[in-house]
């Protein structure tokens, strides 16, 4: 396989990882699939990790961080998750 096609794969495989984050988060089913209010809020959370916000970026992201963690952890202990772990990792 070529270079170029090959990190066109890699970059599309990288796109298909992040919106399943989108997802696992609850995002489409909170904002109704409206993508204008997760774009406003992703850049929400993009001037936080700027500074622009409250809270010192290192906390915000030590925090968010920890979360995420923790759901991928109470994911893989769900029952029934096990076999959807198996296929992920092929």
């Amino acid at each position: 396989m070529r270079d170029w096609a090959r990190a066109r794969r890699e970059r599309t495989r990288h796109l298909i990882e992040l919106g399943g984050l989108v997802q696992k988060a609850g995002l489409v089913e909170l904002t109704d699939d409206d993508r204008a209010t997760m774009l406003g809020a992703f850049l929400d959370l993009a001037n936080q990790i700027r500074g622009y916000g409250d809270t010192p970026s290192d906390s915000l992201k030590i925090r968010w961080r920890r979360a995420g963690l923790r759901a991928f952890d109470a994911e893989k202990d769900a029952p029934g998750k096990e076999e959807e772990t198996d296929r992920e990792k092929r």
